[in-house]
């Protein structure tokens, strides 16, 4: 991968230069290269895995000191991750207009004063009152950085830059756990995890602010008219490729939210092995992370369909296996976090991919583009999510059958969005 800077009127790839006008320089007057751009994105999307998955191993205390019962402590996670897919209908269409940076700079202003005011938070209906606003608040943090990578690229080069994106990302997530229960050990009170939180997202806000130039192109803003809004999100909903793909990825990662709704019990009480958690955890999210870096480096040979399809029938193989696992055996921790591993991993060359093929056809209004696919995705995934974590049982056979299950549903949506034809050739470059 080459480490080329690049002004802000060009693109990163020189195959997919466009000839615009330069955008607006960062505040320092930097400019910034593509490892740069892609460690930034990776990490401002990472801060929405921060504030999730910091808490899950707190989520017993925080449940006792707040007076939360039985599977209600998991709405913490749900409130967040419902209320981040209904904000994301907002950013998409105000950076279309106004530019990237400001909308950006907004959300992580809400997430850093949602995340202390959680800290604060004295019941838990008021927890889950402010969960629910930091979610909503901060959704930009999360829509935005597809749309400043479309900006730049597209086709099968945007899979393999989001891909690696994914990579970092992932390793967030992998390690939140472990750093929710450090924080725990040391300060000795939940509280201080939203503190922790709150001060990356000023670290991640200073280094943005410094380096990240605007990437909106002058001659692609759009105005704030409902009229034009609506018809900006219309496209998204009514092209079949992209809400083909947009649905299929939320149904598929629904299941994966279940998963963490739903974890540090399953982990916790169905196997016993609360204090493992996080390096289980950690086991898991690190296999999608290898994933997604392997997934960089071959899809641009193989092309992001064929490499996202075989995936999902991969997928739908280890789902029928944890499926039959979990109902006709007495599972144990020994078959659960290696079956679960795989189906982590699998969905590495899922996530991506998907988000590259439905964002491909909107290049001059990718703001509104990624919005709407962000909104569809995350409530979608959201709520199927917060259903499967409610569900919990004392064991993963709720988990194991929403796995199977979304892939079944995946496969068709796919279908319909490819009109019965899979594994078709590369996505063709603008």
């Amino acid at each position: 991968m080459r480490n080329e800077q690049f002004s802000p009127g060009e693109s990163i790839d020189r195959q997919s230069v466009d000839a615009r006008a330069p955008a607006a320089l960062p505040p320092s007057g930097q400019r910034i290269g593509e490892r740069q751009l892609i460690a930034m994105m990776a990490l401002l999307m990472a801060l929405n895995a921060l504030g999730i998955d910091a808490v899950l191993p707190a989520l017993d205390n925080l449940a006792t000191d707040l007076g939360a019962s039985g599977n209600s402590r998991q709405f913490v996670v749900g409130a967040y991750l419902l209320a981040a897919g209904l904000g994301a209908l907002v950013p998409g269409s105000l950076a279309d207009r106004y530019g990237r940076r400001p909308v950006l700079f907004s959300a992580l202003g809400l997430y850093i004063a949602f995340s202390l005011l959680c800290a604060l938070a004295w019941n838990f209906e008021s927890l889950l009152t402010l969960r629910f606003l930091q979610g909503f608040g901060a959704a930009g943090i999360v829509a935005l950085p597809p749309a400043i990578i479309r900006d730049r690229v597209g086709g099968d080069k945007m899979a393999r830059m989001m891909s690696l994106i994914f990579v970092i990302f992932l390793m967030v997530p992998a390690i939140a756990p472990s750093i929710g229960q450090g924080v725990l050990m040391v300060m000795g009170d939940w509280r201080w995890i939203f503190v922790f939180t709150a001060v990356a997202g000023v670290a991640m806000g200073a280094w943005a602010w410094r380096n990240l130039p605007e990437t909106l192109h002058p001659e692609d803003k759009q105005p704030i008219q409902p009229r034009v809004i609506a018809r900006n999100m219309r496209a998204t909903l009514t092209m079949r490729q992209a809400l083909g793909y947009t649905l299929g990825s939320a149904v598929i990662f629904g299941a994966l939210f279940g998963f963490i709704n739903s974890a540090q019990q399953l982990v916790g009480e169905a196997f016993g092995a609360g204090p493992w958690f996080p390096a289980i955890f950690a086991c898991c999210a690190g296999a999608m992370a290898v994933a997604s870096w392997t997934n960089s480096r071959i899809v641009e040979r193989f092309g992001a369909r064929r490499v996202s399809h075989t995936g999902l029938f991969l997928f739908l193989i280890v789902a029928a296996v944890q499926l039959f696992v979990a109902t006709m055996t007495e599972e144990t921790l020994w078959t659960f976090v290696p079956l679960m591993a795989a189906n982590m991993m699998l969905l590495g060359f899922i996530g991506a991919n998907f988000g590259s093929i439905a964002m491909q056809p909107f290049r001059e209004t990718a703001g509104a583009a990624a919005s709407v696919q962000t909104f569809l995705r995350m409530v979608t995934a959201a709520v199927i999510g917060a259903s499967i974590g409610y569900a919990y049982n004392g064991t993963a056979i709720p988990l194991a059958t929403a796995l199977f299950g979304g892939a079944l549903i995946c496969i068709g949506l796919v279908l319909f969005a490819e009109r019965g034809k899979l594994f078709g050739p590369p996505v063709g470059e603008d």
